[in-house]
């Protein structure tokens, strides 16, 4: 009997993800078609490797009866052929970030936490191309710029240097109605999580009303598009962020920021420079955006003395100065 379509595009994904990873792997799942699918086709694929698989749920706590849930997914992911499971309770703390933020910040914590202990170097996430396409979109509305209009990274660490573990997506290419295609050919039930129908969430109401809308009056396919734009968009972006790097690297001084070497660059790469050092210098990447960057711009060009006396509140308590030719970093100093 032929393969089923859905079935096949899934495991082809996860098979090119799987391509080199050590041994062991794992596997995110929250119950949901895209994870369950994942899981599924990682057991199928990993094994013939000969790799372990562990599945991870994740219970935030936030809604009533999550804990009966987290249990019925561990049953589903041993069913489904992982080696090992693990359930892992968090507690979520919206500090100056919305509560989606705060709960994927600890949800990938404890994933790299939970690989880490396990001695695994990669982590398998369930998003789809359509939950990039719908972060493309809140990225142009926001209007934040390139690198939120780039969407997810197919492969990321939560270091932002390239270090500790590997979070990987396979199924960025792979479309939500082929995953839950996949799980109903597979005979596998999955959870609709209430809250990606609760229109008091933005990206529900972009994933029930605006894509809708999109696909009704710009014709079908937008979804796709929309996330084949935010794939070029990262192309291009990388490049530009390995440039600013090198130039990173060789114009930060153990004292701050040559400014005078700045003058050589345009603000593509000036901007990042300066943000790459506000990274260094202790601000948090998930809340320093381009308004950040932009009010510090001002302070690497000219003279020192049209700067005497100004300063920059970055989020993390940061502030940055002037000093000379150096652009500068010092915690932000408490009042009262």
């Amino acid at each position: 009997m032929a393969l089923d379509p859905a079935v096949a595009a899934v495991r082809r994904a996860v098979r090119r993800s799987l391509a080199g990873v050590p041994d062991p792997v794992v596997v995110a799942c929250s119950g949901g078609a895209d994870s369950l699918a994942l899981l599924s086709a990682t057991a199928f694929e990993a094994h013939k490797q000969g790799l372990h698989v562990l599945g991870v749920t994740v219970d935030h706590g936030l809604q009533e009866g999550s804990a009966d849930h987290a249990a019925r997914v561990v049953r589903q992911m041993a069913g489904l052929g992982a080696d090992e499971t693990v359930t892992v309770t968090v507690s979520v703390t919206a500090s100056g970030q919305g509560p989606e933020a705060a709960a994927r910040e600890a949800r990938y914590a404890v994933l790299e936490e939970v690989a880490q202990r396990s001695g695994a170097a990669t982590v398998l996430l369930g998003h789809t191309l359509d939950d990039q396409a719908e972060t493309v979109l809140l990225g142009l509305t926001r209007g934040s710029g390139g690198r939120s209009l780039a969407g997810m990274r197919r492969q990321f660490h939560l270091d932002g240097g390239g270090r500790g573990t590997c979070f990987d997506r396979p199924l960025l290419d792979v479309t939500r109605a082929q995953t839950e295609a996949a799980c109903r050919a597979e005979g596998i039930e999955w959870w609709e999580d209430p809250q990606n129908a609760d229109p008091r969430f933005t990206r529900s109401r972009v994933r029930h009303r605006v894509l809708p809308v999109l696909e009704e009056e710009l014709g079908p396919g937008v979804a796709r598009t929309l996330a084949r734009t935010g794939h070029q968009l990262r192309t291009d972006m990388w490049e530009l962020d390995v440039l600013a790097e090198r130039t990173y690297r060789d114009m930060v001084r153990a004292d701050g920021l040559d400014t005078g070497a700045l003058e050589a660059y345009g603000p593509g790469i000036v901007s990042r420079v300066v943000r790459l050092a506000a990274l260094d210098a202790g601000c948090p990447a998930s809340e320093l955006f381009a308004v950040h960057v932009d009010a510090v711009l001002p302070l690497t060009e000219g003279p020192a003395h049209d700067h005497a006396g100004k300063q920059v509140q970055l989020p993390g308590h940061v502030t940055a100065y002037r000093e000379g030719s150096l652009l500068r970093f010092r915690p932000t100093a408490v009042s009262g």
